[in-house]
């Protein structure tokens, strides 16, 4: 099995062919086959004959896949298209292998941001809660 630069649901730019330049999120990833379908990018025009009286031909347009190697992950924090480069961190005591940018050192797993996001979250959360009993406790003394 290959592996790949991006996963599903990265935003990407295209660096080469005819959607050059533009910019999407991939909707389907082709491992065996190096390729990946981005949102709105690379339509192709299918042409449907009608199977029976009750169906309807015409022109469909619909989205192709793209190689992976014509296109570059996003950066979430700095918003440059970036190589992606892998290290091993610590994540609430486990090692997990994250994919980070190149440029400014930002990490590129949405999985790791939202359990970083959600540890600090459950924090704040739990220092409002003290606080807000400690303000109970001193308004009941005060009555």
């Amino acid at each position: 099995m290959n592996n790949l630069h991006v996963k599903k649901g990265d935003i990407v730019k295209v660096i080469a062919g005819k959607d050059k330049g533009k910019s999407g999120s991939i909707t389907k990833v082709d491992v065996d086959n190096a390729r990946v379908m981005v949102e709105g990018l690379n339509i192709a025009t299918n042409y449907v004959k009608p199977r029976n009286a009750q169906e309807k031909g015409g022109i469909v347009k619909k989205e192709a896949f793209i190689d992976a190697s014509n296109v570059m992950i996003i950066c979430p924090e700095c918003g440059m298209a970036t190589k992606a480069g892998h290290r091993v961190e610590n994540i609430d005591g486990k090692d997990v292998k994250i994919r980070f940018c190149k440029k400014c050192n930002a990490s590129l797993e949405q999985k790791a941001t939202k359990a970083v996001k959600k540890a600090t979250k459950k924090s704040t959360t739990a220092k409002k809660a003290t606080k807000k009993a400690a303000d109970t406790a001193t308004a009941d003394k005060a009555e």
